[in-house]
C-alpha cells in the first residue's frame, strides 16, 4: 500500500512543491481560486503562489462549478481521475449535481510508446515482447491511467491480452497522494461543512483502493478467486490467466472474442435471449454479493461481455469489493425491514451499516426513514428500482451525517450499475424480485444449528481467553503503578496553524535582520568611499542598496497581503 506521510514534514521538497504548484495552476485556471484562499494554502507555498495568474479563461468562466472540477480531476490526470471516480459515488460527501457531472469522467490518457512497453518487459520477465510471444501487437488495444492493454498470441496458439502498467505511475501516484492527504487535512482545518465528514479517511480509503489497482498480480489472484467461485457454473465465463507470464507489472489472460452487453443491436443480430441475459447478469452479481461477499465492483457495460450461448463473461478485475457475513447480514436486516415498513427496525439497521461521527437524532432518523418508505411501500413491485432505492438512502444518510462503510458503498453501486445495464436488456427486470431469495436465505442461514454453535463456541473460547488473561493484566497494571510507569498521553488539536503563523513570523524577523544589516553594510561602504565607484558613490555600498530596497518592498508586500500591518 502507498505510504501517505505528513505533507508538512516534506511539503518543501522540489517534487512536491513543483506538482503542489502545477496543482494550484489548475484550479486557478477554472476558478477554484476561492477554495485555495479558504483553504490557507499561501502558508506553506506563500512565494510560489504569488506566481500564479489567479484570473480563469473568459470560456471556462461560462462554465458551471461541476464542470469546471470535472475538468480539473481531467486535466491533473490518472490519480485525480480515480478521485473523482471514487467521489462520485459518494453522496454523502459532494452535493447531486457534483455527483451526475464526476460520473462522466473517463480516461482520457494517451498510449506510451512501445519502447517504454519493451523496457517493462525486459525489467520484469528479462527478454523482449517478441521473445516471450509468438506475436505481440506493438499497438495497444486500449490505453487508460493505470495501463493500457495489445493483443498478443502464445507460442502454443492460444491468443491473449496483455496489460501492461504505465511507466512511473507507481511514483505519480505517490506524491499525488501526499498531497491530497495535506488539502484533506487542511479541508479538516478550515472548511467547517465537510469536518463531519473526515476528508482524510477517504483519501487514505482512495489510497487503499488505488495499491490493489495498481499491483496486477493482485488482479490475477482476484481472478483465479473469481473462477474457483463460479467453477460449476456454465452460465458464466471467467477469463484464463497466465501466472507464470504474469508479474506486478504485467498481466497476461485469455482474449474475449465477445459482444458487449449494451451493444442490443448486435446481442438480437446472434440470436441472444435479451430477458434470459438481464436476469443472468443480476443474479451472479447478487450471488457474488450475498453468497460469496467477493464481487466485481465495476459491472458497467465495457466490462461484461456476452459469449454464445447467453454466457455472461465478466472481464477487469482490478476493482473488487468484500463484504464481512456481519455486513451481509446487516445490509439484509436494512432492506427487509425497509420492506416491511418496520421504522424501529429499519433505524437500527441503518446505523449498523453506517459511521456514525457525531450524536445522532435517532428520533428524527426514524422519522425521515417512514418518509421514505412511504414512498415505497404501496407501489407495485415493477415499478420499484433499486438504484434509486439506495439513492434515497445515501441522501438520507448524508443528511444526518453518517456515512455508509466502503464495502457496503461498492455493493450498493454494483447493484445500481447491474440494474441499469438489466434494464437496457429488458425494461421488465426486477432487481428487488430476484434479490429476495438470497436475502431469505442469509436471514435463514444464522439460524442454522451449526451457525449457532459456531458462535457460541466463538464467544466461549473468547470469554475463557479473558478470564485467563485477567489476572496477569490486573498485576501488570498493579506493577506500573507502583513503579510509576503508567503514562497518559495528550493529543493537540489545532496547533498546526500556531506553528505555521510562528514559523512565518521568525522568517520575517530573519528577513529584517538581514535587510537591517544591508543598509548598515551598504551605509559603511559608502562612508568608506571603496572603489570602484560610479558617479563618486561605491557600486558595492549602490547594490547593497539596491537589494534592500528590493527586500524591504517584497517584505511590505507579504505583510500587506496578508492583512497584518
Amino acid at each position: 500500500m502507498f505510504s501517505i506521510r505528513k505533507l508538512g514534514a516534506i511539503g518543501r521538497t522540489y517534487r512536491h512543491l513543483n506538482r503542489y504548484h502545477r496543482i494550484l495552476r489548475v484550479l486557478f485556471k477554472y476558478g477554484f481560486d476561492d477554495l485555495v484562499d479558504r483553504l490557507h494554502i499561501d502558508q506553506y507555498l506563500e512565494s510560489g503562489l504569488r506566481m500564479i495568474n489567479r484570473k480563469p479563461r473568459e470560456q471556462i468562466a461560462r462554465l458551471s462549478r461541476p464542470e469546471r472540477l470535472r475538468l480539473v480531476f481531467e486535466e491533473l490526470g490518472p490519480t485525480f481521475i480515480k478521485l473523482g471516480q471514487l467521489l462520485s459515488t459518494r453522496p454523502d460527501f459532494i452535493p447531486a449535481d457534483y455527483l451526475d457531472e464526476l460520473a462522466k469522467l473517463q480516461d482520457k490518457i494517451p498510449p506510451f510508446s512501445y519502447e517504454e512497453v519493451c523496457t517493462i518487459f525486459a525489467e520484469e520477465m528479462g527478454k523482449s515482447p517478441e521473445q516471450v510471444y509468438r506475436y505481440f501487437d506493438s499497438t495497444p488495444l486500449a490505453a487508460a491511467s493505470i495501463g493500457q492493454v495489445h493483443r498478443a498470441v502464445l507460442h502454443g496458439g492460444e491468443e491473449v491480452v496483455v496489460k501492461v502498467q504505465r511507466p512511473q505511475i507507481e511514483n505519480i501516484i505517490a506524491v499525488d497522494l501526499e498531497i491530497l492527504a495535506h488539502i484533506a487535512e487542511l479541508m479538516e482545518q478550515y472548511l467547517e461543512e465537510v469536518q463531519g465528514h473526515r476528508p482524510s479517511s477517504i483519501v487514505h480509503e482512495f489510497a487503499r483502493s488505488l495499491s490493489r489497482e495498481i499491483d496486477f498480480s493482485i488482479e490475477l489472484t482476484n481472478i483465479q478467486r473469481f473462477r474457483l467461485q463460479f467453477e460449476h457454473n456454465d452460465t458464466v465465463h471467467i477469463p484464463l490467466v497466465y501466472p507464470q507470464l504474469s508479474s506486478e507489472r504485467l498481466l497476461v489472460m485469455e482474449y474475449i472474442d465477445g459482444i458487449k452487453c449494451s451493444d442490443v443491436g448486435k446481442l438480437t443480430a446472434n440470436g441472444a435471449d435479451l430477458p434470459l441475459l438481464a436476469e443472468r447478469g443480476a443474479v451472479l452479481v447478487m450471488e457474488q454479493i450475498f453468497v460469496h461477499g467477493f464481487f466485481h465492483a465495476d459491472p458497467h457495460p465495457g466490462n461484461i461481455f456476452i459469449l454464445p450461448g447467453n454466457v455472461v463473461c465478466f472481464i477487469d478485475f482490478g476493482q473488487m469489493g468484500r463484504l464481512s457475513i456481519k455486513d451481509r447480514e446487516d445490509f439484509t436486516d436494512l432492506v427487509l425491514s425497509l420492506v416491511a415498513g418496520d421504522e424501529r427496525k429499519a433505524t437500527r439497521g441503518l446505523l449498523n451499516v453506517t459511521l456514525q461521527h457525531g450524536e445522532i437524532d435517532q428520533a428524527l432518523l426514524a422519522g425521515d426513514l417512514g418518509d421514505m418508505m412511504d414512498m415505497y411501500l404501496y407501489r407495485p413491485l415493477g415499478e420499484l428500482e433499486a438504484g434509486k432505492i439506495l439513492q434515497d438512502i445515501l441522501n438520507l444518510v448524508s443528511r444526518h451525517k453518517l456515512s455508509i462503510k466502503p464495502g457496503l458503498y461498492l455493493m450498493m453501486k454494483a447493484l445500481a450499475t447491474v440494474e441499469g445495464v438489466g434494464l437496457v436488456l429488458d425494461p421488465h427486470l426486477q432487481l428487488i424480485n430476484l434479490a429476495k431469495p438470497f436475502m431469505r436465505k442469509i436471514q435463514y442461514g444464522r439460524m442454522q444449528p451449526d451457525r449457532i454453535m459456531n458462535e457460541m463456541s466463538h464467544t466461549a473460547a473468547s470469554y475463557l481467553q479473558l478470564f485467563k488473561e485477567m489476572p496477569e493484566e490486573v498485576l501488570a497494571i498493579s506493577r506500573q503503578l507502583r513503579s510509576g510507569k503508567i503514562k497518559m498521553e495528550f493529543e493537540h488539536r489545532g496547533v498546526q496553524s500556531l506553528g505555521v503563523a510562528l514559523d512565518r513570523v521568525s522568517n520575517r524577523v530573519s528577513f529584517a535582520i538581514v535587510l537591517a544589516a544591508l543598509v548598515i553594510g551598504s551605509s559603511l561602504i559608502v562612508l568608506s568611499d571603496i572603489p570602484p565607484r560610479w558617479h563618486g558613490i561605491p557600486i558595492i555600498g549602490l547594490v547593497g542598496f539596491v537589494v534592500a530596497g528590493v527586500m524591504g518592498f517584497w517584505l511590505l508586500l507579504s505583510i500587506i497581503r496578508h492583512g497584518k500591518m
